[in-house]
């Protein structure tokens, strides 16, 4: 027999038999496992169960599941950010989709005479630590959020610090320290002190002033963080692959070790302790310094306050961050990200109204973030009394993000939370910083177009009496009728 003739008559058997032996060792192994009880009992066919599960989350999203049903964002609203970021945004035929009669739907109290084009005003800057050496003239209602350099690839923090730039916003660095790819594109950054210290710590893992102060120059303010939504009470977790050499340098870590944070700061174990490390920064860099917190009660807000009053204002942190619950742009427990923290929905009116029954809302500004990513949602931040609103995933939607729910596995499909070069290709950074710019602007824009339907001149005017919240079906509530403004408390500073 020739080779052609047993090529054409035998290699189609040769491979028949591979595939069934191979076949039969997997029912083999099947057969012989002790632990999944359904590939035991059906061989082959059991192992379909556990694929299709795996690829059910992925699938759902673009055949299942409506546009407004799937956690922790829906489809209309990434499709929102998607259209935002690329400038398509901003119309609809034949109505909207969004149901407005369901519970937690926000409506604004639109102005039966709302003023003229000619008499709207831009949104002034609000001022962050008046009294520090370095007051922070923040310009832009909604800015990004902290996440870090390790837990984002290159490509994606270039994006963002270059959009941020463009578009006049802040960027927040996360508790990862300042990367060159942060400092170079100019734009106005937060410098967030983790429990670990990433960037300003000694050798030992110690708050370093030195380290501060090399920072200062780079940075508009300092933000210690005591606890993030995804993970209240966890330190964050950097695996040991995503430690490069870059990334030990700028954290000041040794390279290819697992990179745990604390789960707090071992300097405090009490109010007195945060205002001592707050003018501790404040004094080394002459910068604002505030803190990062998620709220579970009105407990601590109280105690920090009472603190403050003790202790005089010039102790208050310069702005408070207050991290919703449903926080979570990357890796985090399950069980702390499903049960721990209040949602911003209900921990931002604590914290403003505690600020200003002691007296200290003009003081201490306050900073709202989890899950805001729309332009209403914002708006309604502002209108319950955040002076500014961040964001981490919805920048994350406008790098190109498509939720696939892989942040810390290190196989992102879009290149941005992985290190990986073949998978960073897709992500273009000045594409995506177009893209970003794109998003801050028209978000900043919105908000005061929805300030604008309420009579108001920017989106600074916003007050609770300008939104309703839906209790029920067909019936909502003025949020000021839900949450009252409090009365200022009597405090003895004594």
């Amino acid at each position: 027999m020739d080779l052609d003739t047993f090529q054409e008559h035998d290699i189609f058997w040769v491979l028949l038999a591979i595939v069934c032996v191979v076949l039969l060792g997997m029912v083999i192994q099947d057969l012989t496992q002790k632990t999944h009880a359904i590939r035991h009992n059906y061989p082959l066919i059991g192992r379909l169960r556990y694929r299709f599960e795996n690829l059910g989350e992925y699938f759902r999203q673009y055949f299942f599941a409506s546009d407004r049903e799937e956690l922790p964002f829906n489809r209309a609203t990434r499709t929102w950010v998607y259209k935002t970021a690329k400038g398509l945004g901003g119309l609809l035929g034949f109505g909207s989709t969004n149901d407005l009669r369901q519970t937690g739907s926000i409506l604004f109290v639109n102005a039966s005479y709302p003023l003229l084009e000619e008499e709207f005003t831009d949104a002034p800057s609000v001022i962050i630590g008046a009294d520090c050496e370095k007051p922070f003239h923040a310009r832009s209602l909604f800015n990004i959020s902290g996440m870090s350099y390790g837990a984002l690839s290159r490509p994606a923090v270039d994006a963002l610090a270059r959009g941020a730039k463009e578009s006049g916003i802040w960027m927040n660095t996360g508790e990862g320290g300042m990367s060159p790819w942060h400092r170079n594109a100019g734009c106005d950054l937060i410098h967030q002190i983790g429990t670990a210290k990433y960037g300003v710590r000694d050798l030992d893992g110690n708050l370093c002033d030195e380290k501060l102060r090399e920072v200062a120059p780079h940075v508009k303010a300092f933000e210690i963080k005591l606890s993030q939504g995804a993970k209240p009470g966890r330190g964050g977790v950097l695996p040991a692959a995503k430690v490069t050499e870059e990334i030990a340098k700028i954290r000041g870590i040794p390279v290819g070790e697992v990179s745990s944070s604390p789960n707090r700061h071992k300097e405090i174990k009490n109010s007195d302790d945060l205002l001592d490390m707050i003018q501790r920064v404040r004094d080394v860099t002459g910068l604002p310094v505030g803190i990062k917190t998620v709220v579970g009660s009105e407990r601590f807000p109280e105690d920090l306050c009472e603190t403050i009053l003790r202790r005089g204002l010039d102790s208050a942190p310069d702005f408070i961050t207050v991290d919703g619950g449903e926080g979570g742009s990357g890796a985090a427990p399950q069980l702390l990200a499903d049960h721990v923290g209040l949602p911003v929905s209900e921990a931002l009116p604590i914290l403003v109204d505690t600020l200003m029954a002691y007296g200290l809302k003009d003081r201490i500004r306050v900073i709202a973030s989890g899950q805001l990513v729309h332009s209403a949602r914002i708006a309604w931040a502002l209108c319950v009394g955040a002076d500014f609103v961040v964001s981490a995933r919805g920048f994350m939607f406008a790098l190109g993000c498509v939720q696939s729910l892989q942040c810390h596995k290190g196989t992102c499909p879009t290149g941005i939370t992985t290190h990986n070069k073949w998978r960073q290709r897709g992500l273009v950074v000045s594409v995506k910083a177009k893209r970003v710019a794109q998003y801050a602007y028209w978000v900043n824009h919105e908000v005061n177009v929805l300030a604008h339907s309420c009579g108001l001149r920017n989106a600074r005017e916003f007050r609770r009496e300008h939104i309703r919240i839906v209790q029920k079906a067909g019936k909502s509530t003025a949020l000021e009728e839900l949450y009252p403004y409090r009365g200022t408390r009597q405090i003895n500073p004594g």
